[in-house]
């Protein structure tokens, strides 16, 4: 199947609870993996706005994570440290390696990334600096505290 970028919906902000979804702002997503049709892996095309994060700092521990930067320039934020990535640059993240990761644009222009990542379920997601953890189970995701209480929307 063939389709073109502008056809697939734009979504901006993020699923998480109150009080996190105001630190992913500045995120445009597209899910073109979905709007082929993919079942196996999830395709994304993002655009980080200047100030924006790709998520909050998080590992998956059945799925593996790969982004490929398109444009500009993004800081990935690991457990090792910030790391410069620019256009042409790709970072993996094995499912299970508890290295929490995320993305971050603090340049005063727009970047693009690809970020492509299996849909191996049912699956967990550990968010190192937050109170939180998603479970992805029959067929959706659900934030709990660390405790495994859910996150009341």
């Amino acid at each position: 199947m063939i389709i073109d970028l502008s056809s697939v919906p734009q979504k901006t902000g993020s699923a998480y609870p109150q009080p996190f979804q105001d630190r992913v702002k500045g995120r445009i997503k597209q899910k073109v993996g979905d709007a082929i049709g993919l079942k196996n892996f999830g395709v994304n095309w993002v655009v980080l706005e200047p100030g924006g994060a790709s998520a909050l700092r998080y590992w998956h521990e059945q799925q593996d994570e790969f982004v490929y930067v398109v444009s500009g320039e993004l800081t990935l934020v690991t457990d090792e440290g910030e790391h410069m990535l620019t256009a042409g640059m790709m970072a993996g993240f094995p499912a299970g390696e508890p290295n929490g990761h995320h993305l971050l644009n603090r340049t005063d222009q727009p970047a693009t990334y690809l970020e492509i990542g299996d849909r191996t379920a049912p699956e967990r997601a550990h968010y190192p600096d937050d109170d939180l953890q998603a479970v992805f189970e029959n067929g959706g995701w659900e934030f709990q505290h660390k405790t495994g209480v859910k996150y009341e929307v």
